[in-house]
């Protein structure tokens, strides 16, 4: 990200934030920033069956990437993962609330 638009970013992305959230089949869509990168988000997403494919279609998809460059230092890098057998965040089973 570049530094002029890590702290603005969140408002900058949050109709389209929004609108991924309301797609049918999204599971879920999280920015987080990145703890020990000041001007790095990390986005956790997840949709059922093929949900995905009309994600990139949209027209929310496409305005992000129109605008996204303007932002970006580096080209975004991802990790993508289908068929997760799961629907949602589970419970970490290995820490417990004392």
């Amino acid at each position: 990200m570049k530094p002029e638009y890590a702290e603005q970013f969140p408002s900058l992305v949050e109709e389209f934030t929004d609108a991924v959230r309301r797609e049918p089949g999204n599971i879920f869509f999280e920015w987080a920033r990145h703890l020990s990168e000041d001007n790095t988000y990390v986005l956790i997403e997840a949709f059922q069956d093929d949900a995905g494919e009309a994600h990139v279609q949209s027209d929310h998809f496409q305005e992000f990437v129109a605008q996204a460059p303007d932002w970006v230092a580096t080209a975004p890098k991802i990790i993508n993962v289908q068929d997760v057998p799961q629907d949602g965040w589970g419970e970490m089973g290995e820490v417990q609330p004392r």
